[in-house]
């Protein structure tokens, strides 16, 4: 029988504090290949252990699409209940897609644990990361959204179901009863949001005309670090995906030019709908804002798809034909990975040359290469920032002279 547990419960949720030990799984078909694949799984095994789970395991099938009721076929889940078995310690399984309702109770009666999709481990990481009542609404929000069209077969008043498949007579009552509790919980959570979005908006008003520039990118690319560096300011910076959920806004003054930076929530590839459309609100300070510093971990060797995942993000909430500086950091951490010590410094910046005009080539954007961590070509940054926050102001104030 499945393990049972609360969702209410604040010691109960998501996954627990200890290191819990889990296995993930991921479909190779039409729209993902193996190394698509490969690379879902790194990143999920770091969601994993950012959320606290341990990975001991890796299962990968190639179906040409998931499977209604099991996502895996008949024989990978056989090999997976299997491995689970062997391994009393395993307390749960990580699905790289999302799961329906129907489905994750099938596997949980198969397999006799846990069993979580990346969309439920996301929310969980962002519900133990929110610090602010605007960012526990948003998440709560997104919860419910998420959770609303799964409650058949798995849920009474919030609480696990303990029972089969397919409730009826009574418990369709229940579950109609649940629906409209998640629903009056969602409308609660909008309408709660709507007055923290007009307190935000009276606050962005009295900032006065300063230019915005907002740090945005992949999560985990050291958008904090730099906010610090820039702002010389103490945000909460930490290696781990989603260290940052709230806006941090401070002012920055670059010669005698003021304006403000903000350092904002990092994107993810499959980055669940409903945390987007919860998140527009904190996304504001995006949309509003004038310029674009979009921060790569050129360290990553997926930086580039990364760079899509974030343009596609930004097209979609309404802010990618803002001025954008493209800032790639960790050049320090990529020559550590890809340089051999003995290499001379000539060939060292040949190569970094070609790098950098292969990137020209790929994006169309203005680019600074730097360290945060070392401060490499952080004056460079300073100085591209500043002509083009200078800019800015001349465009917005075109018959006051502005003497910067």
């Amino acid at each position: 029988m499945a393990k049972d547990w609360n969702v209410g419960e604040k010691e109960k949720k998501g996954i627990l504090k200890e290191k819990e030990q889990a296995v993930l799984v991921g479909l190779i078909h039409q729209d993902q290949s193996e190394a698509m694949v490969q690379e879902y799984l790194d990143e999920l095994e770091f969601l994993a252990l950012t959320a606290g789970a341990v990975t001991v395991k890796r299962f990968v099938q190639k179906l040409p699409h998931p499977d209604k009721r099991t996502f895996v076929g008949k024989g990978k889940l056989e090999e997976i209940e299997a491995f689970v078995q062997e391994n009393p310690a395993i307390t749960m399984v990580i699905f790289d897609d999302d799961l329906s309702g129907k489905q994750v109770n099938i596997l949980e009666e198969q397999l006799k644990v846990k069993i979580i999709d990346r969309t439920t481990l996301i929310l969980d990481i962002f519900a133990g990361r929110a610090q602010t009542a605007q960012a526990k609404t948003q998440v709560e929000l997104a919860q419910m959204q998420y959770l609303l069209p799964r409650l058949r077969g798995l849920w009474t008043h919030l609480e696990r179901q303990r029972g089969g498949i397919g409730m009826r007579g009574p418990g369709e009552k229940e579950i109609e009863t649940d629906r409209r509790i998640v629903r009056e919980k969602i409308s609660f959570l909008k309408k709660k949001l709507e007055k923290i979005d007009l307190q935000n908006e009276t606050q962005r008003k009295q900032r006065g005309e300063l230019i915005r520039v907002s740090l945005v990118g992949y999560t985990n690319v050291g958008k904090s670090t730099l906010m610090n560096l820039l702002s010389k300011s103490d945000v909460f910076a930490e290696d781990k995906l989603f260290a940052t959920l709230d806006t941090t806004v401070r002012k920055i003054v670059f010669g005698n030019m003021p304006f403000l930076l903000s350092d904002t929530v990092g994107f993810i590839r499959k980055l669940p709908h409903h945390l987007v459309e919860s998140f527009k609100s904190t996304l504001d300070e995006v949309r509003e804002s004038d310029i674009l510093l979009h921060v790569v971990d050129i360290a990553h060797p997926q930086h580039e798809d990364q760079i899509r995942t974030v343009d596609s993000i930004l097209q979609e909430i309404g802010a990618l034909d803002k001025p954008t500086l493209l800032v790639f950091n960790k050049m320090d951490r990529y020559r550590e990975m890809h340089y051999d010590a003995y290499i001379d410094e000539e060939a060292r910046q040949e190569i970094e040359e070609g790098i950098k005009g292969n990137l020209k080539h790929n994006f169309d954007y203005d680019m600074a290469f730097i360290s945060a961590q070392t401060k490499e070509n952080v004056e460079e940054l300073r100085q591209k920032m500043y002509d083009m926050v200078r800019e800015q102001y001349l465009v917005r104030y075109p018959y006051q002279a502005k003497h910067w």
